[in-house]
């Protein structure tokens, strides 16, 4: 991809670990909500800044991955923030249908360590 003078000071900025990836953290704008963690190279984080969309690399399929392009539950990009170290991205997000997770949950956080029981508690939406 061709990159313009911001877009190249955009890059610069992020501290890239040695595949070349950054842990992306996606949280929903209007319930402050963690969605999901995911990873990002350069041409993951042009494609999103040029789209508007959440786009990212997935390590298992070794390619871009557009959020949403099977599911239909897009990421709208609002903001785009980077950690005091440079090496974690914050994307505040609209989230298409409240449905982040491939499970179909609304964040993939849905399990709560419980220090009682000494274990995890599965608190998704469908089993409430």
């Amino acid at each position: 991809m061709n990159k313009n003078p911001q877009e190249q000071s955009l890059l610069d900025a992020v501290t890239w670990n040695d595949q070349g990836l950054v842990p992306v953290i996606a949280q929903e704008v209007s319930s402050g909500d963690v969605l999901m963690m995911a990873w990002m190279n350069r041409d993951a984080l042009l494609a999103t800044l040029r789209s508007g969309e959440a786009v990212y690399w997935t390590r298992s399929r070794q390619k871009l991955w557009h959020k949403g392009e099977e599911s239909g539950h897009i990421q709208k990009v609002k903001e785009i923030r980077l950690d005091c170290d440079g090496d974690t991205i914050l994307l505040m997000v609209e989230q298409k249908d409240a449905i982040a997770c491939h499970t179909g949950e609304h964040s993939c956080f849905f399990k709560q360590w419980d220090s009682a029981k000494a274990a995890w508690v599965d608190q998704s939406i469908s089993k409430k």
